[in-house]
């Protein structure tokens, strides 16, 4: 996606990871493999890797596991301003295929509109 942030990082897999959560606030495996076209595994992998470094904490939600960045530590903090400032330099064509999905609700019989 973006060699810069894979650099940083260390991987791809990490820096999609990082950037999906900081983009949409929270997420699980399949959701983020999904948007990125990466195996699920690897998404497993880096998650449960950031989770045990203190980066992300999860909760469960019916069945599934989700992850968000943890309330505690000011490194947490410095890692989402950087995030924050390279989402805002990202070209507008990988904004819109990667972190623009719908996230809220549709109302039950409302008929979908394409543009």
């Amino acid at each position: 996606m973006i060699p810069n942030l894979e650099a940083v990082f260390g991987n791809r897999t990490a820096a999609c990871t990082l950037l999906f959560l900081q983009n949409y606030g929270s997420g699980h495996a399949n959701r983020i493999s999904t948007t990125f076209g990466i195996g699920v595994r690897a998404v497993q992998l880096q998650l449960q890797r950031l989770e045990a470094g203190g980066i992300l904490v999860s909760n469960m939600v019916g069945r599934t596991r989700v992850f968000e960045f943890s309330p505690r530590g000011t490194t947490v903090k410095h890692l989402r301003v950087f995030l924050e400032a390279e989402l805002e330099d990202l070209p507008s064509d990988l904004i819109v295929k990667y972190l623009r999905e719908r996230t809220r609700p549709r109302r039950t019989g409302k008929p979908l509109v394409r543009a």
